[in-house]
């Protein structure tokens, strides 16, 4: 996983939730953030498709699941993962 999505990843988590962005690893679940829910999951996407100057469909949001997928997602859609 490239280092510099997942440090953009964390920024757009401190600017969806308010929380230390070091506490963003690549493990990260919803259960681990008590802001990330639902209505959460909305305001985070906002942040990330602004962090990185893309937009995400309903099934590029259905499969963020946690943090690894997230960072996936936004790498195919950068075009650093083989398969993009």
């Amino acid at each position: 996983m490239e280092e510099e999505v997942l440090e953009k990843v964390r920024i757009a988590f401190k600017l969806a939730f308010d929380i230390d962005p070091q506490k963003i690893s690549i493990d990260t679940v919803p259960t681990d953030i008590s802001a990330w829910d639902s209505m959460g999951h909305v305001t985070l996407a906002s942040s990330l498709e602004n962090a990185f100057g893309m937009t995400f469909d309903v099934d590029d949001l259905m499969a963020m699941e946690n943090v690894k997928e997230i960072c996936r997602i936004v790498s195919l859609k950068l075009g650093t993962v083989q398969g993009a």
